[in-house]
């Protein structure tokens, strides 16, 4: 073999060793396999997880609160304005169009809250809790706003509603504790 075979050969195995350690593909990864490759993931499926993730840290969980210590028993806070457009998301979606082909806009958003119903159901026992009492808190929220639908293709176009309205019902429930419960030193009641 001459020289200048071995300098191209040499030359071509640093830069092929070279250009296999760059980004996340490297040797040290190929020891675990197809596993170690790094697989794309769309922003929307990722975008879609956070959404799930926010809404169920936020919204889907039932909280436990203290003992209910006088006659008068307010719910806690009423829904908050992304929580009503979370579930107006879920009746009437916007998200998932096709930018500059097929999109739905909102806009002039007015939310109106009102609570409909406020009561406390009898004591019971609730397994991992005890006696506790649950507090159902049901509110009206009535949407106002104005729709644009923008189509893009084969002829652009956009159609308007100035006048949508959308009532979305919201169920607050939370737990209260019955008696004198013994929480423990960490407990925040």
């Amino acid at each position: 073999m001459s020289c200048t075979t071995i300098k191209k050969f040499i030359s071509l195995a640093l830069l092929g060793t070279m250009c296999f350690q760059v980004g996340c593909v490297s040797l040290t990864n190929m020891a675990l396999g197809p596993v170690g490759i790094p697989i794309p993931i769309s922003p929307y499926l990722q975008d879609n997880e956070e959404l799930q993730f926010h809404v169920h840290e936020r919204y889907a969980r039932v909280p436990i609160m203290g003992p209910i210590t006088d006659a008068y028993h307010a719910a806690i806070d009423p829904p908050s304005d992304d929580e009503v457009m979370h579930a107006l998301e879920r009746a009437r979606p916007v998200r998932g169009g096709i930018p500059f082909l097929n999109e739905k806009q909102r806009n002039r958003v007015r939310i109106v809250k009102e609570k409909i119903a406020d009561y406390v159901d009898e004591p019971r026992f609730v397994p991992l809790i005890g006696f506790a009492q649950l507090h159902h808190a049901h509110y009206k929220c009535s949407v106002y706003f104005e729709e644009r639908m923008i189509n893009g293709w084969p002829v652009p176009y956009s159609l308007e509603d100035n006048e949508c309205v959308e009532v979305i019902y919201i169920d607050h429930n939370h737990f209260h504790m019955c008696g004198d419960p013994d929480t423990g030193a960490s407990s925040p009641y």
